[in-house]
Formats: C-alpha cells, structure tokens, sequence
C-alpha cells in the first residue's frame, strides 16, 4: 500500500496535481493544488522577484512558519502535537484553496491518501481545464474547491507551453511529501 499526499506546510510556488493510474484499494484518489497561489498570497507570506523592467512580481508564498518562524506556525516546542497545534488564518488559506493538500503538520484527516500497485503521473503547472468541482468556496476568492472529495484531471499544459507558467525561482518551496511513496516503490 502506498501512501501519498501534497504538502503545502513548507510554502508554495505552483500548481501541481498527483493521479493514481490502475491501483486498487484505498481511496486512489487525485490530489493536488491545481490553482496558481502566488497572487493571492497573504502580503506577509509572499516570495518577490525584481523584474527587468524595474517592477517586482510574487513567484512564491512562504509558510507562516518559514514567514515568522513562530514555534505556534511550525507545530514545534509547546506546539509540537496535534492538541496543541491547530490551524492559523495562514494554514486556512492555503486548505481553503487547495482543499486535499496538507496546510499544516497535523492535516492528517483529509490530507493523506492510499493506493495499492498503482503508477502516479505527477503534472507540474497542468491547464487551467483541471478542476476539483464545480462548487465554488467563497474564502478562497472563488477558487474551485472539493466538496465531495473528488478531483478530475481533464488535460496538461504541453512541456513548450509549460516552460512559460514555472516561476524563475527554483522549486525549492513547493513541498510535497513523496518519500514514503518513493520508498513504498523502491525509488
């Protein structure tokens, strides 16, 4: 049984989905965060770049503990358990945008998924025809959320149109957590 999931605890610089192909058992769900967060990112969060014509644009969103680098944020010291650490306003934004992706250390419940003998296509930047539902959620400035845990992956970007959306930084801040499925696959 493999174990897998997208993290955004570390911060966030671009959409990226995970789809199970021919698994069985557990959920072998899709997961991901298929919206482009930089422009909404919380002003204190964001991850500016100087552009040549002398202007600036955000290209990343920080976590709030990479941000302050608060023990409350980073679910460490006092904070370091699930009864003790709790979701701030910053974590919300990112679960209320990216329902299926971990906000913060303890977003186990609706975060985690499982499949058995399945292969992942894993899709940095895929088009803007991905969606999770139709339903809309009103905090995440009507970003598409899930509301029955479904996602659909309905087409990607071509690698040449791809190249163009990846920010200029390196992917150094999208955090996903692939080291059980690595290790569950022998990779």
């Amino acid at each position: 049984m493999d174990f897998y999931d997208v993290s955004l605890v570390d911060g966030y610089n671009l959409p990226m989905l995970v789809v199970p192909q021919g698994g069985s058992g557990g959920s072998c769900s899709s997961t991901g965060c298929l919206v482009d967060l930089n422009g909404l990112c919380p002003s204190d969060l964001k991850v500016m770049l100087s552009t040549s014509d002398g202007g600036s644009e955000s290209v990343a969103c920080k976590s709030a503990c990479e941000a302050f680098g608060s023990p409350q944020f980073c679910c460490s010291g006092d904070y370091g358990n699930p009864n003790t650490c709790k979701p701030s306003s910053y974590s919300q934004f990112f679960k209320n945008a990216c329902p299926k992706a971990y906000s913060y250390a303890y977003d186990d419940a609706t975060s985690t998924f499982t499949c058995a003998s399945a292969n992942y296509v894993i899709t940095f930047c895929p088009s803007t025809t991905s969606q999770k539902s139709s339903d809309t959620n009103p905090e995440a400035a009507g970003i598409p959320s899930s509301s029955n845990s479904t996602m659909v992956y309905t087409g990607g970007e071509q690698a040449s149109h791809a190249t163009a959306t990846v920010p200029r930084i390196a992917a150094v801040l999208l955090a996903f957590s692939f080291a059980l499925l690595a290790m569950h696959l022998g990779l």
